[in-house]
């Protein structure tokens, strides 16, 4: 494509890397059929594409753009299939990245808009609100009905949403264990804090000792695909200080963070400080030894257990990380009958704070992934990523178990609790 920033636009790096992006897009159109909402919804507007050609004009023209325009972002899940699929490496996630944060900046959202992504950019990374919000969305009960919108939607996912308390963290005691720092989250500690357990005893069985890191919170992710890039390196300047107070590279191996949308963020953590000298170097260090969990966990051969699981493979581990074929394997090793989804590429419709923003279309997208997981004839699904794991929770569907708590219970660990009242 040809484009026509100035030269003054391209002395910021984010435009500059934006902008050798839309050169390389030759508009094939190979990654329309790999997007969701293009598949479900059929406008061209609705897909790479013609998303691409919208956000190069608001770019180019660095103004407030139009409501079609942000409409069209807006709708976008960030799955990342389109640059999976693209012959030409484009990288969508710099464009759409930068396109939100131009929006954020400068188009005036409807009041209601604006403050529903302030509440979830207030609330989500914070577990003792999350809980709080939990909390409240029960004891509402009928009242959310006379919530408006949106706004109801949320109280409604509240309501149904497993509240978990603390859990305390398995520590590994071995003489020559590999330490790595574990990040704490947001969501996932109010909601399945069983999943950090399970990832610390499977790791502990491997000879990693896993260390709370502590003052570090939420990695950032929430917060940045809303737009709010000064909110994103503010987590992410958390995190990074309380890797180095810790001991940074000298004390562990890396650092670990259990949901594989939250790892994927962590390892392209110095992208958003490009035009920071200061943070850039320590961001690059940081994200140079994000682990994740399917990086560290070995394949163990056990027993077959005679459970068929359908690999719901996160968009983030396959997208992002291109580790879907690890847990996979682990999978197999540990004993599992694994059973591949159809249409595995498209997104379930989570996508962080996506299935609040945009209920109807992730609910279009949950019911096609779910009709698509009845397919596999499972007794469990299993995924890496709690966006998945809540989103399509449901009475009609299988247990919904994180790869780490199955691993975990086939190795001698307790039953996951969304086996617990099934298995006998």
């Amino acid at each position: 494509m040809r484009t026509a920033f100035s030269p003054l636009q391209l002395t910021d790096p984010h435009l500059a890397e934006a902008e050798r992006n839309l050169r390389a897009c030759v508009h094939c159109g190979i990654c329309t059929a790999t997007c969701p909402t293009y598949v479900l919804l059929g406008d061209e507007r609705d897909g790479p594409r013609g998303r691409i050609v919208l956000m190069q004009n608001m770019l180019e023209n660095g103004t407030a753009p139009d409501p079609e325009t942000v409409l069209h972002v807006d709708r976008c899940l960030s799955c990342l299939a389109c640059r999976t699929a693209c012959p030409s490496s484009v990288d969508y996630a710099r464009l759409v990245d930068e396109a939100r944060t131009h929006i954020q900046t400068t188009y005036r959202r409807p009041l209601g808009d604006k403050l529903l992504r302030w509440l979830i950019a207030t609330v989500l990374p914070r577990p003792a609100l999350v809980r709080a919000g939990l909390f409240v969305a029960r004891l509402m009960g009928p009242l959310v009905s006379l919530l408006p919108g949106r706004l109801q939607h949320m109280a409604r996912l509240g309501a149904h949403t497993q509240l978990s308390g603390p859990v305390s963290l398995p520590r590994a005691v071995l003489p020559n264990a590999r330490r790595i720092a574990l990040m704490p989250g947001c969501v996932q500690a109010a909601v399945a804090p069983d999943i950090d357990a399970a990832v610390a005893r499977v790791l502990a069985r491997r000879g990693i000792e896993l260390v709370p890191l502590e003052g570090a919170g939420c990695c950032g992710a929430i917060v940045h695909h809303l737009g709010r890039s000064e909110d994103a390196k503010n987590w992410a300047r958390r995190a990074i200080e309380a890797f180095e107070r810790a001991g940074g590279a000298a004390a562990f191996e890396g650092v670990l963070i259990t949901a594989t949308g939250c790892s994927a963020h962590l390892k392209d953590l110095a992208h958003p400080f490009l035009d920071d000298p200061h943070w850039l170097p320590r961001a690059q260090a940081f994200s140079a030894g994000c682990r994740d969990f399917l990086e560290l966990a070995e394949p163990i051969q056990r027993e077959p257990r005679h459970l068929r699981v359908a690999w719901q493979a996160a968009c983030s581990l396959q997208n992002g990380l291109k580790l879907a074929g690890k847990g996979e394997a682990l999978l197999v090793a540990a004993g599992f009958d694994v059973a591949a989804i159809p249409e595995g590429h498209l997104c379930c419709g989570s996508a962080g704070s996506y299935s609040i923003l945009q209920p109807d279309i992730a609910g279009a997208l949950r019911e096609r992934k779910l009709s698509n997981i009845a397919l596999a004839q499972a007794d469990i699904v299993a995924s890496s990523n709690i966006g998945c794991l809540n989103h399509l929770a449901g009475p009609r569907v299988p247990p919904m178990v994180h790869v780490a708590e199955l691993v975990d219970w086939v190795e001698g660990g307790p039953v996951p609790v969304a086996l617990a009242k099934r298995v006998r």
